[in-house]
Order: structure tokens, then sequence, then C-alpha cells
């Protein structure tokens, strides 16, 4: 599976290790990240593709308009 617009990924390295996030656009080597929280949707974290693992869910479109839709979407995977 591709980085794609909605993927949720975990950060493998840097300050936020371990966290979850929903990817907002890629480009090249790098993608837009957040997580509702501390990485709103005003200020995405610009993070490189090899620092973040794929998970096999795709949140829809209409559950990252809020930084509250983001943010519940996510609470499942902090148990993890």
């Amino acid at each position: 599976m591709e980085f794609v617009k909605g993927l949720v990924v975990r950060s493998l390295a840097g300050h936020d290790k371990g966290g979850f996030f929903v990817v907002l656009n890629v480009d090249a080597d790098m993608a837009l990240i957040c997580n509702g929280e501390n990485r709103s949707l005003a200020h995405p974290k610009r993070k490189k593709l090899i620092h973040l693992s794929r998970t096999k869910t795709v949140l829809p479109n209409h559950l990252i308009k809020t930084n509250g839709e983001i943010c519940e979407s996510l609470r499942q995977f902090a148990c993890r």
C-alpha cells in the first residue's frame, strides 16, 4: 500500500516516535501529517516517508475535516 491521503501512519523516529498520525498530503519523499492534538490541521508536520510506518487503515475524507474528528479516529490506535 502506498502513502495516500487519509492513511494512518506510525512515526518511527523523532520526538513523536510511536505516535499515530493521518497523512494529509504526499510529495516525493515527504508527507504532511497531523494527529489533531499537538499537530493540528493548521500546523501539520512534514516528515520523511522513511520515518513513517504504514498501517492498513485509510480514513475517509469526511473524517479528516476537523481536528476533533482526526483525534477521535486515531484514539483507537493509541491503546495498541
